[in-house]
């Protein structure tokens, strides 16, 4: 059967693979499966539900849960089929930004996870007019269960209205509004229809090497983005069995008891990992620790396609046999492949990790590119670090004279909900303006060096490319985050978060007293600790881009203190004015 409409994903899936274990969930300790057609027979049931319950075709259902979760892909399928809209939004956003996402869209039901999220919704239900009733997929007390959707679907009678609602569903039509979280400002409702997520699926399947058997991955990068969502799609088409993760806290957990083939990942969850496989190396001791970072050295310095000679292949080799293949092992046994993306990648994790033959394929795109604009592939010479990879096929990629990246194709979206004039300021030409800056070399290898509005400009004229510095920077174990700050000033600086829990099994080790930990950050011994990091990252950047002067903030960036996106992206004007005090002291202002 052809694929045109999101919802055809599992019908797809049941003629070509049934599988018993479509979607697996974790309740009481047990994994739960459902299989390909309990899904189609669920999502059924929730559209004649929801039929009985008013949904007619383009109202918006919201759907907000704090995990991924079997009960969030039935009700998905379920919305889309009646030509209605699925509304995913981030669980931990401001209650403020909650009424105003489910304003904008005028949502009519919401589907939510648990009782927080329930509570959340309640505290703001009366400035929604629109919204009519809140479900819970958890059984909390004074709220709706979604199995009363289910039950009120049981009665197949008016199955024949939800096959002509199906039928009447359109490739071109609107499928999904996700609103971006956008580092300054209001969301903005991102419209997606079924063929710009559609074709992005099936254009990503043509990169990802995804056997057509017996694969598992691993989910639990929120499916409220487009990124993890269209994963999902794209697993059912090639038959892969998809087990959610109970949490981030039990991922270690989950991939030694799903031991899957491929997950999806982001840069942050790897440098996490990374630093914690290091911390374990170096508590070692004589010949095992010895070996270790002999592996870890070689590893840094891999290149594909056997570009580093035999003899590197051949230590290659026994590397992966004595410490390598103990990393693997760590992260379940079979992890063959990770899809990485949402922010850039370091150089040095690409190398380790596919080093130690767990594939790391970074990709590139944006909420408003369905996403996925370019991915690497380790087949047929198509992996190259430091890149984004190469166009999928279908999207047309040009740049702009002053270096944005301009993209054109099937996955570009519609625009912007109710929102023409920012829309026209994006789409022009046909070809969407990303806001990001790079280039596409002679063979083809997409690279991207920075956010156009990120870039800034010194009081002397040079331009800096904040986040090429913060990637570098981030790479030292007792930094967690950087912003690189300086627009208009005489010099880039930098605002640093401590790895708090590395910092303070730093001191202990070197015997530093501290009653707290200001007192910590201010000693002498951590300040000279960081200037040694901050220099030895300056050497790789010419002398207008080095950090000349920085201060450690005391408490952490995290989505929930506002200082973070939901995907991890530094918002820049909080942190600015967050930390006020010390921007102002490192420019005597």
């Amino acid at each position: 059967m052809e694929i045109t409409r999101l919802f055809d994903f599992p019908y797809y899936q049941l003629e070509k693979f049934n599988l018993s274990d479509a979607l697996n969930t974790k309740k009481d300790g047990v994994w739960v499966a459902t299989s390909t057609q309990e899904y189609i027979d669920q999502a059924n049931a929730i559209s004649r539900g929801l039929l009985r319950l008013g949904v007619q075709p383009n109202d918006k259902i919201a759907v907000i849960s704090m995990t991924n979760r079997t009960e969030w892909n039935i009700c998905d399928i379920g919305i889309l089929q009646l030509g209605a809209q699925n509304v995913p939004i981030y669980p931990t956003i401001s209650e403020e930004d909650y009424a105003y996402v489910l304003n904008h869209s005028e949502s009519k039901y919401v589907f939510v996870s648990c009782n927080e999220v329930r509570d959340k919704v309640m505290s703001i239900k009366d400035k929604v007019p629109s919204l009519i009733e809140v479900y819970s997929f958890e059984d909390i007390d004074n709220c709706k269960n979604w199995s009363e959707v289910l039950e009120l679907g049981a009665d197949t009678s008016n199955q024949s209205e939800v096959d002509a609602l199906k039928a009447a569903v359109t490739t071109k039509d609107l499928a999904t509004l996700i609103y971006t979280s956008g580092t300054t400002g209001r969301p903005k409702g991102v419209m997606l229809s079924h063929e710009n997520i559609v074709s992005n699926a099936l254009a990503s399947a043509y990169r990802l090497p995804l056997a057509e058997t017996g694969m598992r991955a691993l989910s639990f990068l929120p499916v409220c983005h487009i990124y993890e969502r269209m994963l999902m799609y794209l697993y059912q088409y090639k038959g892969v069995s998809i087990f959610f993760a109970e949490s981030l806290e039990t991922i270690s957990d989950n991939l030694k008891e799903v031991k899957p083939q491929v997950m999806t990942a982001v840069p942050r969850l790897l440098e996490k990992v990374y630093d914690k496989i290091i911390a374990k190396g170096a508590a070692l001791t004589g010949v095992k620790k010895k070996l270790f970072f002999w592996a870890v050295d070689l590893g840094l310095k891999y290149e594909p396609y056997g570009q580093n000679g035999w003899w590197y292949e051949k230590q290659l080799a026994l590397a992966r046999k004595l410490i390598f293949s103990k990393w693997k092992e760590g992260l379940g046994g079979n992890l063959d492949l990770i899809a990485s993306g949402s922010a850039a990648l370091q150089p040095r994790l690409a190398r380790i990790f596919n080093a130690a033959e767990m594939g790391i394929m970074e990709g590139y795109g944006l909420t408003e590119t369905s996403p996925v604009c370019s991915v690497n592939d380790m087949r047929d010479g198509g992996f190259r670090i430091g890149t984004v990879g190469k166009l999928l096929p279908g999207v047309e990629v040009k740049i702009a004279e002053d270096g944005e990246i301009l993209v054109k194709g099937p996955n570009v979206m519609i625009g912007y909900y109710k929102d023409q004039e920012k829309t026209e300021e994006v789409l022009k030409n046909g070809y969407f303006h990303t806001g990001d800056i790079g280039h596409i070399d002679e063979d083809g290898f997409l690279k991207i060096t920075d956010r156009k509005k990120e870039m800034f400009k010194t009081s002397g004229g040079k331009y800096v490319a904040p986040q090429l510095l913060e990637n570098r920077f981030k790479q030292s174990r007792f930094i967690e985050q950087i912003m690189v700050i300086g627009e208009g000033q005489k010099m880039p600086a930098a605002l640093i978060q401590p790895n708090f829990e590395f910092l303070e099994e730093w001191a202990k080790m070197k015997n530093i007293s501290y009653s707290n930990l200001d007192e910590l950050l201010a000693s002498e011994r951590v300040q000279d600790r960081y200037q040694q990091e901050v220099t030895e990252a300056n050497e790789t950047f010419a002398k207008w881009e080095k950090i000349k002067a920085f201060r450690l903030t005391h408490d952490a960036w995290t989505v929930e203190g506002g200082h973070l996106t939901p995907t991890m992206k530094l918002k820049r004007k909080i942190i600015r004015e967050n930390y006020i005090h010390l921007y102002n002291d490192i420019y005597d202002l």
